[in-house]
């Protein structure tokens, strides 16, 4: 469980996210924050997930992202099962952003 600073923490950090205003705007930030080596770790689990919720079966999921099953399944845990819905959320919008360009 968090400390009561960590949550203070993470809710600053997540109105931090929330004046961001473009891609380009968030690419900088994350650049900010994290290091190149936790980026690619984030943008590897977000790539998990995504195939995860296209239906993708474990191995090509390794083959696409060189991942070991052990974080594809730590993934998949958290998106089925003790998910907060912030995928859901991201993929929905992603998805009617998308159909909206067409």
């Amino acid at each position: 469980m968090f400390k009561p600073m960590d949550e203070a923490n993470l809710k600053d950090l997540y109105e931090a996210f929330s004046v961001l205003k473009t891609p380009e705007e968030v690419s900088l930030f994350m650049q900010d924050l994290c290091t190149p080596q936790e980026l690619v770790a984030i943008a590897q689990r977000y790539q998990i997930a995504k195939l995860l919720s296209e239906d993708c079966r474990y191995a090509e999921i390794v083959s696409k992202t060189g991942t070991s099953t052990a974080t594809i399944s730590r993934v998949n845990r958290s998106l089925k099962m003790v998910s907060s819905g912030g995928y859901e959320i991201v993929f929905d919008r992603l998805k009617a952003q998308q159909d909206s360009n067409e």
